[in-house]
């Protein structure tokens, strides 16, 4: 008889793969077989796994403070890795807030806008993800699967549209008009400016589907907040710490966001996140009105510290961009030849490829399921699947992946599509 597993089955499973190590772009199971992750822990180990110089950060940091509580006492890390985040976000953002994960830190940036302006709405954009908090479930409209059966959400989230040429049979300028459009509507007839807090905004949408935002609705959108005085929110989950090909992903949009979040590729891998606003914006947050156990942990600061000058060295981002344009091009190239792949889309290391049923041109997420099993078992390539249909592959290995671990992995994806024709 088996033992059941002691284990929560909530977790989803991407491989059921038991890993023992990880060194740079690749991982090692029990067995000894090794892997080729595309996957970075979903965007996270930015400096690949088990960087030497994060190891020795963690390490020494371990030795000398593993928990020193921020309400108690300020560790002698805390203010250093304000300033280097000050040096790398823009001049907009000064001042940061320190916590665990991503949609912690989402809660925190809406709980700061609310805070700060004393209303009580915020806007959000269909395909977007969040969270799995309360507050970012009902922000989340990527898929209904993270959602269902959790309702009622908290109130005064409201939800525009998000441009997508790929899907609604506009071209880019018309369909970045629609959105803008839907966005004064709703503003004119749902949620008014004098009653509305923020937008919070992915650049890159990551659950739904790696898409970028034009830049033209992202502007325009960005110009609107500013004239009705409602906070610009970027969220920078995913798409932050050289993600994109630069160290944030609004650098490509030419905008300063009011608020930033960031979380995933900061430390790599070490639970971390923070949000950033200005020392204007912060000082209307009610002192002790948030806050956290964890926030500020000086290992997790220790890991940041030390990701942000591997991501600042020379040719780290240089290396992204080369490596982003030759695997687009590698993907591009696919999709001339093979027709279920309907579009490549995204910007640096963060792209991804639609899959549709040849026969139909709809979306297919269990030829994805195939795809991405043949990869994994027959190729040794992780990869990971994403979009409201989970027909999207995306691509999103460690920041240092070299070039021919890139064509590794295009050569694993080819071969799983000759595979399941």
């Amino acid at each position: 008889m088996t033992q059941r597993s002691h284990l929560s089955p909530v977790w989803s499973q991407l491989t059921g793969l038991d890993v023992v190590s990880g060194s740079g772009a690749t991982v090692k199971t029990q067995s000894g077989e090794e892997y080729l992750d595309f996957t970075a822990g979903i965007a996270v180990t930015s400096t690949g796994h088990c960087h030497p110089k994060v190891v020795e950060a963690i390490t020494n940091q371990a030795a000398r403070f593993i928990h020193a509580q921020v309400n108690i006492y300020k560790h002698d890390l805390l203010e250093p890795l304000a300033e280097k985040l000050n040096e790398i976000t823009p001049q907009s953002i000064d001042t940061f807030f320190f916590s665990n994960s991503g949609a912690e830190a989402t809660e925190g940036s809406v709980k700061l806008a609310k805070a700060a302006t004393k209303k009580p709405h915020i806007i959000v954009f269909q395909g977007s993800f969040h969270g799995r908090t309360a507050q970012t479930m009902a922000m989340t409209t990527a898929k209904t699967g993270y959602k269902a059966g959790y309702a009622p959400f908290p109130s005064g989230v409201f939800v525009s549209e998000f441009p997508d040429p790929s899907t609604s049979g506009l071209d880019e300028a018309a369909a970045v008009k629609r959105a803008l459009d839907n966005f004064d509507l709703l503003l004119a007839t749902q949620t008014a400016p004098s009653e509305t807090a923020a937008v919070v905004v992915e650049l890159v949408q990551g659950e739904g589907g790696y898409r970028p935002a034009p830049k033209a609705f992202v502007q325009g959108l960005y110009e609107r907040a500013k004239a009705k005085g409602i906070l610009f929110v970027a969220d920078e989950v995913q798409s932050g710490f050289g993600r994109t090909g630069k160290m944030f992903a609004l650098e490509h949009y030419g905008i300063e966001p009011d608020i930033m979040v960031m979380a995933k590729g900061i430390a790599s891998g070490f639970p971390f996140s923070a949000i950033g606003s200005s020392y204007e914006i912060m000082e209307r947050w009610p002192v002790g009105s948030h806050g956290g156990t964890y926030g500020g942990n000086p290992i997790g600061a220790a890991a940041a510290l030390a990701t942000i000058d591997i991501l600042r060295s020379e040719g780290f981002l240089e290396n992204v961009v080369a490596r982003g344009a030759q695997l687009r091009s590698g993907l591009e190239e696919l999709k001339a030849q093979y027709e279920i792949i309907n579009d490549v889309r995204g910007l640096g290391i963060m792209l991804g490829c639609t899959i549709v049923d040849p026969a139909t041109g709809l979306p297919n997420g269990e030829l994805v399921n195939q795809i991405l099993r043949h990869a994994r078992e027959n190729g040794k390539v992780i990869l990971m699947n994403a979009g409201t249909y989970n027909n999207v592959i995306r691509w999103m290995p460690p920041l240092i992946i070299n070039e021919s671990q890139v064509a590794q992995a295009l050569a694993a994806f080819e071969a799983a599509i000759k595979a399941n024709l």
